[in-house]
């Protein structure tokens, strides 16, 4: 895989923006990890390499146990290996990325609202539509994730 262009080059004040998104998500005050678990089942269901391979690099630095990310894109299944808000935030993940086959039903917004407050629910719809934007951009211009990149 190629890269077709370089967004970050041509487009600096819009990529500056979306990173300014992205660093309020960090400091929203949602648990890093639930973050970077949310970005990496976006990625997921977006199927973008480049993002897969950023966000599972930065959950394994964050100690988050290989068993757990080779359950993500199966958490439903995968018992108490991830708790209440984990669980939230991936199935309200899950449910604001396909809205287009979802519609984000009453019932997904409820069950998120069981777990998240109103801030942090709109914050972490926040961080699932940064996500869902840097996988288009990495997907569309081919962004090649690092562990393809020639050493």
């Amino acid at each position: 895989m190629s890269q077709r262009l370089d967004y970050n080059q041509l487009a600096p004040a819009g990529v500056k923006a979306l990173g300014a998104v992205y660093g309020y998500v960090a400091q929203s005050g949602l648990s890093p990890v639930l973050v970077d678990l949310v970005y990496l089942r976006v990625s997921q269901i977006n199927n973008c390499a480049y993002c897969l391979d950023m966000h599972t690099r930065d959950l394994l630095k964050k100690s988050v146990p290989v068993e757990k990310l080779a359950l993500v894109q199966a958490w439903r299944e995968a018992g108490d290996l991830f708790d209440a808000r984990e669980q939230a935030s991936l199935a309200w993940a899950e449910s604001v990325t396909r809205v287009a086959d979802t519609g984000v039903p009453d019932s997904d917004f409820q069950a998120a609202g069981e777990v998240f407050d109103e801030r942090e629910l709109v914050d972490l719809t926040i961080a699932i539509g940064v996500m869902n934007t840097y996988n288009r951009l990495a997907i569309s211009f081919r962004n090649t994730p690092q562990a393809v990149r020639p050493k």
